[in-house]
């Protein structure tokens, strides 16, 4: 993947962690002129899999590189809402019935105004494209969609009613649970991510498991009960 970084990185990562490492001078260059207004909304794409549909850059990096590497990386099969962290900057993923919104912003950004940003994509991308989500081909909607990826960014980065309009709608409550993992430990070594997935799935079986004791847990109370009144 040709690298995008706008000045070598300052020491020599390891490896792998080389080709996903994002300089701070390529971002401070982005969003300077942002910076003083508490955030920015900097890269965003919508995929489906590991199959990007269409991609929005503000500023020359190589986040494209990084969030392919995410999306490789996160099944499929599942509902994701998850942050990873880089520096001063966060990758936001939504992932909802096989269809991926991510977008990288800055720190300073919180987590609202993002996921505010995602499900608004993910709403306008499916509403506009509806089952030929599932079916075309790589970048099949950039042409039309880019558009109006870099419109939201805007609006969400620049316009004040953007947060005010969250708040008063209470939609982003979910956001709270957002997990934030550091990015260096998700990209370091493949596994990382992988033990993070398994972590979730196992804590969602230790929910059902304790949902069935408890039930069996009711019954076996209610016959115990029901015994009781019949010896009575």
């Amino acid at each position: 993947f040709p690298s995008l970084f706008l000045s070598p990185p300052p020491t020599s990562p390891p490896p792998l962690l080389r080709y996903f490492y994002i300089t701070n001078y390529t971002f401070r260059e982005a969003d300077q002129g942002k910076r003083g207004r508490g955030m920015a909304i900097l890269y965003a794409l919508v995929a489906r899999g590991s199959v990007v549909l269409v991609e929005f850059s503000g500023a020359a990096t190589n986040a494209s590189a990084v969030a392919r590497q995410i999306l490789e990386r996160i099944p499929g099969d599942q509902d994701t809402h998850v942050s990873y962290s880089q520096d001063r900057y966060v990758f936001h993923v939504k992932r909802t019935d096989g269809i991926t919104v991510l977008c990288v912003a800055d720190d300073t950004a919180g987590r609202r105004i993002p996921f505010a940003f995602l499900e608004d994509i993910h709403g306008r991308f499916v509403k506009t494209y509806g089952r030929a989500c599932h079916i075309a081909p790589a970048y099949g909607m950039n042409d039309e969609f880019s558009r109006v990826l870099g419109q939201q960014i805007d609006y969400y980065t620049n316009d004040p009613d953007a947060d005010r309009m969250n708040r008063i709608k209470g939609e982003m409550s979910q956001v709270r649970n957002v997990m934030i993992e550091n990015i260096d430990k998700v990209l370091e070594r493949g596994e990382r991510l992988e033990l993070l997935v398994d972590k979730t799935a196992n804590m969602q079986g230790n929910t059902v498991r304790f949902r069935k004791q408890a039930r069996r847990f009711r019954n076996t109370v209610w016959w115990r009960n029901v015994k009781l009144t019949y010896a009575i």
